[in-house]
């Protein structure tokens, strides 16, 4: 059986075109230590940084199933932002929290901890 690509790219931009389509302001959660993450470090916190993604935030943005990149002002300053899409924790409306959480490691279900049973890894989205 041939391996797939990672669904999580093709999540995202669906996820980000809906929040948009809704008239809604759609942000990234994106693991700060993950390699080639290229994003205002002052910005970062417990090693992690929030993205707003919206058109009028960004300019250029593109989400290939190998970057994202975009760039946009940070404290008036223009930047470019680029990262993997394996770094992304989380995409949601800022106005009421709906969108997906991912799993670390690029969708591979963290194993369950000693003494605690195994459960569902699904999760609902509204």
């Amino acid at each position: 059986m041939e391996q797939m690509n990672s669904s999580k790219p093709y999540l995202i931009r669906a996820i980000h075109e809906w929040i948009v389509d809704n008239g809604l302001t759609p942000y990234l959660l994106v693991d700060a230590t993950v390699s080639n993450v290229s994003v205002p470090q002052q910005h970062i916190s417990d090693n992690k940084i929030i993205l707003n993604v919206s058109p009028r935030a960004t300019h250029g943005l593109s989400i290939t199933n190998e970057w994202i990149q975009f760039s946009a002002r940070f404290s008036g300053a223009s930047m470019n932002v680029s990262f993997p899409p394996g770094a992304v924790l989380a995409i949601y409306a800022r106005e009421n929290g709906q969108g997906m959480i991912f799993e670390k490691d690029d969708g591979e279900p963290t194993p369950p901890e000693p003494d605690k049973p195994a459960r569902p890894q699904l999760k609902v989205v509204k």
